[in-house]
């Protein structure tokens, strides 16, 4: 098989149109895009875990049950989240005025929103930007779609990737939005995700969500799972190819790839921050154990903090792994800043200080412990936290 990587995004594959426009959440910044397939496509999910959901995930959660869709209508600017039964009615009437301007039935219609919680959402301005915004989608929508789902993200985020294999050629797209309230299980972000292979339901589902597994479940930018995370995927199966023996594992890995890709941007894009590091424990003793201690770290403040200062502070990582719930034998303890080692037997090397600060000038680089107790494994994206971070979401609803 070959992944080659193409324009396109979400309207890469065959038979995707999309779009989007300004409808008046966001006064001039686009603030509502719509995505469709020309056909009846099969349709996969995954949502967040907050127990505070938002309108438009428990709405899609029931529509995505069937298994097929025909679109995604989504909003920036206002999440629809603890809004109560009037919420509940918009997101409705969200998916309703979707299905009549597109003359698809309503259950083949998804809905996402994001953006300040708890205020309600302008509906008549978006039905009437919907109604405008379903005239005009094309396939060469995608860059626009993708600009529309932006909340404080600073650039578009979309990839999309064109797939050769013994069977025959299809393609995948994807675009997401997130930046901040980022978190694994799953990290604050909608994302959505294209192809014309053909393929059934169940199968879907199972690749896409190992894909989040890998990807989405696995990045942190300030440890707040959002009300409102969704990652979606349509197969309309336009290519003719079928999602059978290598063609379905060349869909896994094209998954894999595009949602790494896209997740990698949205660490990249925290808000305010200035690095990506790759944190990375091995030597645990199960994987489930390195998790816990990837993720702690990956979400501690003093470490963030630390990687902002470019200040190879080693004591945090040891203090945060401590805490973990991990097992951990300090005098076993190795760490390595890039290939920089910094501790050795649970003792730092001093003559590694300067070193180990030259590699955290970087953009990106790699933290790895080992704790010298076994086979686990597990790795996290993670960025620095700022001064820039505290402005953003202190002022946001300003």
């Amino acid at each position: 098989m070959e992944l080659e990587k193409i324009d396109g995004g979400v309207t890469a594959p065959k038979g995707f149109l999309a779009g989007g426009m300004a409808c008046g959440i966001k006064k001039d910044l686009p603030d509502l895009g719509l995505l469709s397939s020309t056909k009846e496509a099969r349709a996969a999910g995954v949502f967040t875990t907050n127990l505070v959901k938002a309108a438009p995930v428990l709405v899609s959660s029931q529509q995505i049950k069937r298994g097929k869709a025909r679109a995604i209508i989504a909003n920036s600017g206002n999440a629809n989240a603890c809004t109560g039964e009037e919420g509940l009615k918009d997101a409705w009437t969200m998916v309703e005025s979707t299905a009549k301007a597109l003359e698809v039935p309503p259950e083949e219609v998804l809905v996402c929103s994001t953006g300040v919680i708890g205020e309600p959402l302008p509906i008549e301005a978006i039905q009437k930007g919907i109604e405008s915004l379903a005239a005009n989608i094309s396939p060469q929508g995608g860059e626009t779609f993708a600009r529309a789902i932006m909340t404080t993200d600073s650039f578009p985020k979309s990839t999309a990737l064109e797939v050769t294999t013994s069977q025959g050629t299809f393609r995948m797209g994807g675009a997401a939005k997130g930046a901040g309230m980022i978190h694994p299980s799953m990290a604050t972000m909608l994302a959505f995700i294209t192809t014309d292979l053909e393929i059934e339901a169940p199968a879907l589902r199972e690749a896409l969500k190992k894909a989040v597994d890998i990807s989405f479940n696995r990045i942190s930018v300030d440890g707040d799972t959002s009300t409102n995370d969704t990652v979606l995927i349509l197969a309309n199966g336009s290519s003719g190819v079928k999602g059978q023996g290598e063609a379905l594992q060349a869909l896994k890995e094209g998954l894999k790839k595009i949602c790494q890709e896209l997740a990698h941007m949205i660490v990249r894009d925290g808000e305010g921050a200035t690095k990506v590091v790759k944190i990375l424990v091995k030597g645990a003793p199960s994987d489930r154990e390195a998790e816990m201690a990837a993720r702690r770290m990956a979400n501690s403040l003093l470490v963030k903090t630390a990687l902002h200062g470019e200040d190879p502070n080693w004591g945090r990582l040891a203090a945060a792994l401590g805490s973990s719930g991990c097992r951990v034998e300090p005098e076993r303890l190795q760490i390595w800043i890039g290939e920089v080692q910094i501790v050795k037997g649970g003792m730092g090397l001093p003559q590694a200080e300067d070193p180990a600060h030259q590699v955290m000038r970087k953009r990106e680089y790699t933290i790895t412990l080992d704790l010298g107790l076994g086979p686990g494994e597990y790795w996290m994206w993670t960025c620095d936290l700022t001064y820039e971070y505290v402005r953003i979401n202190a002022e946001y609803r300003s």
